[in-house]
């Protein structure tokens, strides 16, 4: 799957990551739900730093469609609570 981070760029991440992913999503949610900003920081960072851990950069010139786009480091609670679906910032 194709994965955006706002301001950096593309990665494709392996479906067989997504369990992690999605843990990780869990969390942020309650956080940003809960109003914990510390937590939310922390959470999202371990999020974007698993994406970029288990993805491959896709070429600055790579003109692929992204199937998730997932905020910047320096998003705000509001800012990401636009971006959620009922499952989060990750379906599933």
């Amino acid at each position: 799957m194709i994965v955006r981070i706002m301001g950096e760029g593309q990665l494709n991440v392996a479906d067989g990551h997504f369990a992690e992913l999605n843990t990780l999503d869990d969390e942020l949610l309650a956080e940003l739900e809960s109003g914990d900003e510390e937590g939310f920081r922390r959470t999202l960072g371990a999020l974007l730093d698993a994406v970029r851990r288990l993805g491959a950069p896709l070429p600055d010139d790579a003109l692929e469609p992204s199937e998730l786009i997932l905020p910047g480091e320096d998003a705000s609670l509001d800012e990401v609570k636009e971006m959620l679906s009922d499952d989060g910032l990750i379906p599933g």
